[in-house]
C-alpha cells in the first residue's frame, strides 16, 4: 500500500520489481485526489510529467540499469522551490506572471538526480511569513489529525501531506521554525540543518541571513537519507555517547501539562536531571523577529510600491511595517545576534545536544486560534515560534521529532546541536524512536478512512 509507506520502502519495492515506478506513481496521484480535499496541503500537481518520470524508471529497470538511491520516490515541494518550467508563487498572486523557472532549485535537482520524482507544489503563508499556512489566494491547510486545527506553517502544506500519507517526503524552509512548528502541530519528522549547509538557490528568499532549506519525512531513515543526498555528503557514523542536557528558563514555561510529561519521561530515560539556560532569550527572540521583519520588509518594498493590493492584507501590513524600521534596530539585533551565538556555542562546548520543545501545546483550533501564554489567551499566529525563535539566531541545525504516547495530538521535541553536528541529532533521534519516544504519530482511524 502506497499511503504512508516510506521513501526507503518504495524505493526497494521499485529497486526489487515488486511494484512497478508507474503504478507506485498512479496511486500517490489517487491518493491526493482522494484525501487532500479535506485538508488543502496541495497548490500543483505535476501529474502528466510525474507519470512520464515514473515510466522512465520503469524503462531504466527494465535495461537492467543500476538505479539511483531513491528512484520512483515521490515527494513535493513548498510552493517556493523552483520546478523548470512551472511559475514559482511563493504563496501569493503577486508572482503569478513571472516567467517559469528556467532550472530546477538546487536540491530539487540533488533529489532528481537520486531518482526522486517531484509531484505536487504545497501550500504556505504567503511569501513564508507566517505559522498559520492560512493563505488568502490558496486557501487554508488543514491538520490531518483534525482538520479543525492549525497545520502550522508557514510550510504547512509540506507537513501535511506527509502527515497524511499522501507524499513520503516534502520540502520546506525555516526562518523561524517554518519547518519546525509544523512538524510539531502535524506529528512528522523534520529538519532545520546548519545555517548554509543546503544550497539556498532556486529557494525565493524571505530573509536572507536567517532563511534555511529543510524537509520533512515520515520516517527518520528518510529523513536522513534525503539529508545526506540534498547535502551531497556520506552519512558520519552516529555517535553512540552523547552529552545531552534540556532547555530550562523561557524553554519550561508556558508548556501544556501533557507536554511537560512528555518531556519529563524523555528526562528520565535519558538520565538528565536538571537544567541549563540560554542567557537573555526574550531579547533573542525578539532580535529574530526584527531582523525577519526588516529583510523581509527591504525585499519586498518595490514590490509594495507598485502593487501592495495584490498582496494578503495581513501580510502587506507586516512587510511594510519591518520596512519602516530604523536601521539602527537592525544593527542592534544582529550586533546581539553575535553576542547570543556565541554564548550557545560555547555551551556546546560541555553538551553534544540540547532539547526543548517545539511548540507549547497541540494544534490550535482555526476558528479559535488561541494558545495560553503567561496564563492568559494569546495569538497563536503570534506566539506558535515561541521555542524557535531564538534558536534560529545561532545557525544551528535542529531536529524536530514527533513524540509518541502523549495521549493527545500530535507535540513535538527540537534536539539542537553545534554547526554541522547533524549525525549527532540523527543518533540522538533514533536512540528515542528505539525506546518507543518518538515517532510519526498516526492518523486516528476516522482521517485514516476520511
Amino acid at each position: 500500500m502506497t499511503r504512508f509507506a516510506s521513501a526507503q520502502t518504495i524505493a526497494q519495492d521499485i529497486r526489487s520489481g515488486k511494484r512497478s515506478a508507474a503504478s507506485v506513481m498512479q496511486a500517490v496521484l489517487a491518493t491526493i485526489h482522494q484525501y487532500d480535499s479535506s485538508i488543502g496541503s496541495v497548490t500543483h500537481l505535476f501529474a502528466e510529467q510525474a507519470m512520464q518520470q515514473a515510466h522512465a524508471v520503469d524503462a531504466r529497470l527494465a535495461r537492467k540499469e543500476e538505479l539511483p538511491p531513491l528512484a520512483g520516490v515521490p515527494f513535493g515541494v513548498k510552493d517556493l522551490f523552483d520546478i523548470q518550467g512551472h511559475v514559482t508563487t511563493a504563496g501569493s498572486i503577486v508572482l503569478r506572471n513571472v516567467p517559469p523557472a528556467a532550472q530546477d532549485a538546487a536540491i530539487v535537482a540533488r533529489l532528481r538526480a537520486a531518482g526522486a520524482i517531484p509531484v505536487a507544489t504545497l501550500n504556505m503563508d504567503e511569501f513564508a511569513y507566517g505559522f498559520a499556512t492560512d493563505n488568502a489566494h490558496y486557501g487554508i491547510t488543514r491538520n490531518p489529525h483534525d482538520p479543525s486545527r492549525m497545520a502550522g506553517g508557514s510550510s504547512g502544506g509540506s507537513a501535511a501531506a506527509v502527515a497524511a500519507g499522501l507524499l513520503p517526503l516534502t520540502l520546506g524552509t525555516d526562518t523561524n521554525g517554518s519547518i519546525r512548528v509544523p512538524a510539531s502541530l502535524c506529528g512528522v519528522w523534520g529538519l532545520k540543518p546548519t545555517m548554509g549547509l543546503l544550497p539556498r538557490e532556486g529557494a525565493y528568499p524571505f530573509s536572507a541571513s536567517l532563511d534555511v532549506v529543510g524537509h520533512f519525512a515520515s520516517t527518520l531513515d528518510d529523513l536522513k537519507t534525503a539529508f545526506h543526498i540534498m547535502a551531497d555528503t556520506s552519512p558520519e557514523p552516529e555517535p553512540q555517547t552523547l552529552r545531552t542536557a534540556c532547555l530550562g528558563g523561557w524553554f519550561a514555561q508556558n508548556l501544556s501539562p501533557a507536554l511537560a510529561a512528555a518531556i519529563n519521561r524523555v528526562c528520565r530515560y535519558l538520565g538528565l536531571s536538571g537544567t541549563v539556560e540560554l542567557p537573555q532569550t526574550p531579547t533573542a527572540r525578539a532580535a529574530s523577529f526584527l531582523i525577519t521583519a526588516a529583510e523581509g520588509g527591504t525585499l519586498h518594498l518595490p514590490r509594495l510600491r507598485s502593487v501592495a493590493q495584490d498582496y494578503d492584507p495581513a501580510t502587506r501590513d507586516r512587510l511594510l511595517a519591518g520596512a519602516m524600521l530604523p536601521a539602527s534596530t537592525y544593527v542592534q539585533a544582529q550586533r546581539f545576534r553575535r553576542w547570543f551565538r556565541g554564548q550557545v556555542h560555547a555551551l556546546f562546548e560541555q553538551v553534544d545536544v540540547l532539547i526543548a520543545p517545539a511548540v507549547m501545546c497541540e494544534a490550535p483550533l482555526l476558528d479559535a486560534p488561541t494558545i495560553i501564554v503567561d496564563g492568559k489567551p494569546a495569538s497563536a499566529r503570534a506566539n506558535l515560534g515561541l521555542y524557535t525563535q531564538p534558536l534560529s539566531l545561532p545557525g544551528l541545525p535542529v531536529l524536530c521529532l514527533p513524540l509518541l504516547n502523549t495521549n493527545t495530538l500530535p507535540l513535538g521535541l527540537q534536539l539542537v546541536a553545534a554547526p554541522g553536528r547533524e549525525a549527532a541529532l540523527f543518533s540522538l533521534a533514533r536512540k528515542l524512536e528505539q525506546a518507543g519516544l518518538a515517532g510519526r504519530c498516526p492518523l486516528p482511524a476516522t482521517q485514516q478512512a476520511a
